[in-house]
C-alpha cells in the first residue's frame, strides 16, 4: 500500500509500506480521507518544529476518516463498510495521567504523526490502517471530509473547556487556521455572546467571518485597532492565542480585562510574556494541549448540524498529488484546510 513519508523539509514521498492486520480489540481500515494539519506543514516545510525534528523518515497524517474494512478479535459495535472519524490519540490507559483521566497528557502517548519521541510515531496518510477499536468514532451522516475535521475541532473544544464557563463572555481570537476559525464555531457554540478575530491574512478572515465572528481585524492593514479594547483595563473575557506568535500574545493580553483568560493553542516556541500585565490584571494563563474525550463529542455535534465545518475544507487532492496538496495547504492567501482522498 502506498504512504505519504517525510524524510527531511521539504522531502516528502509516495512510497509502498507492509499493509498490516487487526489483532484483538483492533479494526483494519481503507483510509477515506486526511487533512493536512500545522504540524505535518512544519514537518514538510521545515524537518520539525521547534526541538522537535525528523531523525527519521515519518508517515504524516493525523485528522482522518475511513472506512472498515475488517474486524479483529472481540470488537464489536462497528461494521463493515462503516465511515468512521479515526482518533489519533491512543494513550497507554496505565500510566499515573491517564490513571487521573488525563488522557491528553500520557507518558507514553502513540499520537500519529509525532516524531516527539524517536522513534517517531508513524502517522495515518496511508492507504490501509490498524488501529484500536476505541480510536474509531462511528460517523454515520457526514461526509468523510467532514469527519476528518473531528481532530481540529476536537482540539478547540478541549481548548474551549480549558478556557471554562463561555456563556455570555466576549472572546478575542488571535490567528484564523483552521484552529483559530474552529476556536470560533467552538466559542460560538459554548455560549460566547462577542467573538473579534485577528490574523495578517484577508482570505482567513473572510473565513472567520464567514462561520460568525462578529468583527475581524486584519493586523497588517490596522496594526493599532485592538487598541480600542484596552481601554479601562480591558474588554474581552477570554483569549484564544492560536498563531503562537508573542505579538499576538502581547496584544490580546492588553485587551483582556481584568481576571481575563488566556488559552494558549499557538505552538510557535517560546515566547517571552508581558508579566507585569499578566499580574496586575489578575489574568490566567492556561495551556491546552491536544484533546481526548471531546474527539467524539465534536464528531456528534457535526452529526446534529450544531457545527458546520464544511466552510473550512477549501481544496480536495487525490493522494498521487500529496505534494501539491502540501504546496497548497502551506499557502494562507488561499487555503484553509486542504484534504488528500486515499
Amino acid at each position: 500500500m502506498k504512504a505519504i513519508i517525510a524524510h527531511a523539509a521539504k522531502d516528502l514521498r509516495i512510497e509502498e509500506v507492509v499493509e498490516e492486520e487487526p489483532g484483538p480489540g483492533e479494526v483494519k481500515l481503507a483510509l477515506a480521507t486526511g487533512g493536512i494539519c500545522g504540524s505535518d506543514l512544519h514537518y514538510y516545510n521545515h524537518g520539525g518544529f521547534g526541538a522537535v525534528r525528523l531523525k527519521q523518515p515519518m508517515i504524516l497524517g493525523h485528522e482522518v476518516s475511513a472506512y472498515v474494512t475488517a474486524l479483529g478479535e472481540g470488537v464489536s459495535g462497528l461494521a463493515v463498510g462503516q465511515l468512521v472519524a479515526v482518533s489519533p490519540s491512543r494513550p497507554c490507559r496505565s500510566c499515573r495521567y491517564c490513571q487521573e483521566g488525563l488522557y491528553n497528557q500520557c507518558l507514553n502517548m502513540r499520537f500519529y504523526g509525532s516524531a516527539m519521541p524517536f522513534p517517531h510515531i508513524q502517522g495515518a496518510f496511508r492507504q490501509s490502517l490498524v488501529a484500536d477499536k476505541l480510536q474509531c468514532v462511528p460517523a454515520d451522516g457526514l461526509t468523510p471530509g467532514e469527519a476528518a475535521m473531528a481532530e481540529p475541532l476536537a482540539v478547540t473544544l478541549h481548548a474551549t473547556r480549558r478556557a471554562g464557563p463561555m456563556l455570555g463572555k466576549r472572546v478575542l481570537v488571535t490567528g484564523c487556521g483552521p484552529i483559530g476559525v474552529l476556536s470560533i464555531l467552538s466559542a460560538r457554540r459554548a455560549g460566547a455572546s462577542e467573538i473579534v478575530a485577528t490574523d495578517l491574512s484577508a482570505f482567513t478572515l473572510s473565513l472567520a467571518k464567514q462561520v460568525g465572528a462578529d468583527r475581524v481585524i486584519n493586523m497588517a492593514e490596522e496594526p493599532e485597532a485592538l487598541a480600542a479594547y484596552g481601554a479601562d483595563k480591558g474588554t474581552f473575557d477570554v483569549l484564544y492565542e492560536c498563531s503562537g506568535a508573542a505579538s499576538a500574545l502581547a496584544g490580546g493580553i492588553a485587551a483582556l480585562r481584568p481576571r481575563g483568560i488566556i488559552v494558549q493553542l499557538g505552538l510557535g516556541g517560546d515566547m517571552t510574556l508581558p508579566m507585569m500585565a499578566i499580574t496586575s490584571k489578575e489574568l490566567e494563563l492556561r495551556g491546552s494541549f491536544r484533546f481526548h474525550e471531546e474527539f467524539a463529542v465534536g464528531v456528534g455535534l457535526m452529526q446534529k448540524g450544531l457545527i458546520d465545518v464544511k466552510p473550512l475544507i477549501t481544496h480536495t487532492l487525490p493522494l498521487d498529488e500529496a505534494v501539491n496538496a502540501f504546496e497548497i495547504a502551506s499557502d494562507r492567501s488561499k487555503a484553509m484546510k486542504a484534504q488528500i482522498v486515499f
